[in-house]
């Protein structure tokens, strides 16, 4: 086998909530932890977000700081990643990273994860996963002196989560950096082809960066939480929108449908570099 650097890299994008969790991240205990019921906390947001027309990501920021606030317990770093350690998983995602790096390199691709979420960045850092992805790309906060939690640092909406593509694609993993991510580099140097971008996504959110990277020649998949009828129709959807190449339930585990598929796909992305390969042999022979 080639040396691991010098492998072909596929990358694999997740959304979070409804992707690899069941529910909303928030609401597993920081909710709770503030007094109040899931359904009254998203409420608020969107009343909040139609009243001053504003973007529903920075308002829920918002609202965490302030209830936080109201209770006398301002958020810190800690608190975020120690709500994280509460956030369920669906079924095969904590033994689903190992085996699918295992089998990428036994048929000569490295495979990287990434996360590109509007969810929380420091709650899916405390999360049993954390150290499975190469790069979390979702909301933070800004801290001050204290290193409690004053201000979004960072908003990831359904929009601007296609901008993470493209740093995925030149191997830029800062949310800072605007300057590389604007600039012009040969298709042949970028660091992960969008044909060897997979993106996994479970709802309307999602559709930007489903289409795009379908669009572009990677692969989209619609993922829905097992036995929930809702979760499916909206996955039908976008399968017959022509939104997504596939939907399966989201079950990471081993011979399971997801699981068939990514080895698919690895496979198939395998074929295709190596007869790239050979046809960039025969064009320098001329």
């Amino acid at each position: 086998m080639e040396e691991r650097e010098n492998l072909p890299i596929v990358a694999l994008i997740y959304d979070f909530d409804g992707t690899l969790s069941p529910g909303n991240m928030q609401e597993y205990s920081f909710i709770g932890a503030v007094g109040m019921e899931k359904e009254e906390f998203w409420a608020e947001t969107a009343v909040m977000a139609e009243n001053q027309d504003s973007d529903n990501v920075l308002v829920y920021m918002l609202l965490m700081l302030e209830k936080a606030k109201q209770t006398g317990k301002p958020i810190r770093e800690e608190s975020f990643r120690e709500f994280g350690k509460s956030v369920e998983l669906f079924k095969g995602v904590k033994e689903w990273f190992k085996r699918i790096n295992d089998y990428g390199l036994e048929h000569g691709i490295k495979v990287e994860h990434y996360i590109n979420s509007s969810g929380t960045k420091e709650i899916i850092e405390g999360t049993s996963i954390a150290n499975e992805f190469k790069t979390i790309f979702a909301c933070s906060f800004y801290y001050d002196k204290n290193g409690d939690a004053i201000w979004p640092a960072a908003a990831v909406n359904y929009t601007n989560k296609t901008q993470f593509l493209f740093k995925i694609n030149k191997g830029i993993f800062s949310i800072r950096d605007s300057v590389m991510t604007n600039s012009s580099i040969p298709e042949d140097e970028k660091r992960v082809s969008f044909n060897n971008m997979v993106y996994f996504g479970d709802g309307e959110t999602d559709v930007p960066c489903m289409k795009l990277i379908k669009q572009l020649g990677g692969t989209s998949v619609a993922v829905y939480e097992p036995g929930n009828e809702k979760k499916l129709n909206i996955a039908q959807n976008l399968m017959k929108q022509d939104r997504v190449n596939y939907l399966c339930p989201a079950d990471y585990s081993e011979g399971g449908k997801l699981d068939t598929l990514v080895k698919t796909l690895i496979r198939r992305i395998k074929a295709d570099e190596d007869l790239l390969k050979i046809r960039k042999s025969e064009i320098s022979n001329f």
